[in-house]
């Protein structure tokens, strides 16, 4: 009974109560030491064959440098790395790859500071929040701390907003607005995100950056700055929104090649808004009826079929549909194994469905550049998790200039002569 009363009031402050977290901080600190311990004994033994006249080693072995902790996401992990000494005088000296100097805390603790920013903690309460996630040691997050690291993002985006991308060749472009609420009356700021699609099947951010609502003006200026910038001169075969025209007026401006598909997401969602409750779950199967036809000609018939249901009755909700016919049903001219993706703006949907839930519930959060530069880490971390395009196989054939009609390649005479010779 004494050992116990004596071990639980030595035990350090920030050690947990619970024995499964302190055996994987002891596993985690041991592993690390056993790398960093790999690290330098092959930096001894490209060194091995330099020695002093006497022909003793010219690098050994020189003591610890003090103890720091790095903070993870299962607490602090205290390390002590191994020094070095260069008795030649050449200077000689080990750096971990690691571990390097400056290291404080794990990349994963980097990514959850935005979400937890996101999830509604302000950034005087981040010290509480991370203390009783991490452990004592995380207190030293004060909202200096974190000021300085929003403007590091900042920066970061900047670098990115101006990055070379004269050999980037985008087949589909996904682009929205995300809305949010800023701090004091200039509620009409949003954000302009844009996704692209390469030749490999590959996801990416082209753009990410704040304009006024979704204004011709400010798509123009960025889809302008894409251009004249940051070199992008090929422009993408399809862009995939919902029905702002202000994109839409830019993007014929600056890429008038670039094909329109409209969002069946976001078309849906406002036709059922012009609709009666009760006439909404009938009229969502019509619509469905229509995008999920298996040609354009199934489509059209069934494009007709809804018109001619509700076009007397809510003509409102018919015109919906009707002016944007044509772009409604430009998927049909792709590869039918992108159409799932084509359809819709899910991918940024998606990644952007935490901002979208802070912001409308929030009144007056943040600042313009505040949710520029956490939506912009945000991206980049869900960037990581992004899957292939699905039938990424036909984009070079897309490319390529191939013609599909009902999601099917056309392939004529030249090209069966070419096959059977």
């Amino acid at each position: 009974m004494e050992n116990d009363t004596h071990d639980s009031t030595t035990r350090p402050a920030t050690e947990t109560d619970d024995p499964l977290t302190t055996l994987l901080r002891r596993g985690a600190r041991d592993l690390l030491r056993q790398a960093v311990e790999t690290e330098l004994q092959a930096f001894l033994d490209d060194h091995a064959e330099d020695r002093l006249p006497d022909g003793r080693r010219a690098v050994v072995r020189n003591g610890h440098q003090p103890e720091r902790t790095i903070q993870t996401g299962i607490g602090d992990v205290p390390v002590r790395l191994p020094k070095t000494r260069d008795r030649s005088g050449a200077g000689r000296r080990f750096h971990s790859g690691l571990l390097p100097p400056y290291l404080r805390r794990t990349r994963s603790i980097e990514e959850l500071l935005p979400w937890l920013y996101l999830k509604g903690i302000s950034t005087g309460d981040f010290s509480e929040a991370l203390t009783a996630l991490l452990g004592e040691g995380a207190a030293g997050l004060s909202a200096a701390t974190l000021s300085r690291l929003k403007q590091q993002w900042r920066t970061e985006h900047d670098t990115w907003a101006a990055r070379d991308l004269s050999a980037h060749r985008y087949l589909y472009w996904w682009c929205d607005g995300i809305h949010f609420n800023l701090r004091g009356d200039d509620t009409r700021a949003c954000l302009l995100v844009i996704v692209g699609v390469l030749p490999d099947g590959t996801k990416e951010f082209v753009a990410i950056d704040d304009g006024v609502r979704e204004s011709e003006q400010s798509w123009y200026e960025l889809l302008v700055h894409l251009r004249d910038r940051q070199g992008l001169t090929t422009a993408p075969q399809l862009a995939i929104g919902d029905g702002a025209l202000g994109f839409w007026k830019a993007i014929t401006q600056v890429f008038p090649t670039t094909r329109h598909q409209r969002c069946w997401v976001h078309k849906t969602g406002n036709i059922l808004n012009k609709l009666p409750k009760k006439a909404q779950p009938k009229a969502k199967s019509a619509l469905q009826a229509i995008w999920m036809a298996e040609t354009r000609a199934d489509a059209e018939t069934a494009f007709d079929a809804f018109i001619s249901a509700y076009g007397d009755k809510y003509p409102k909700a018919a015109d919906c549909l009707e002016k944007d016919r044509a772009e409604l049903l430009t998927f049909y001219d792709f590869p039918g194994a992108h159409w799932q993706s084509i359809r819709t703006t899910n991918p940024i949907e998606s990644t952007f469905a935490t901002v979208r839930l802070r912001t409308a519930k929030t009144r007056g959060c943040v600042t313009r550049a505040t949710i520029l530069t956490l939506t912009f880490k945000l991206g980049q971390s869900a960037a990581k998790r992004w899957r292939r395009l699905r039938g990424y196989q036909w984009l070079e054939r897309l490319e390529q200039g191939a013609t599909f009609v009902d999601g099917i390649e056309q392939i004529n005479d030249s090209q069966d002569r070419r096959s059977a010779a």
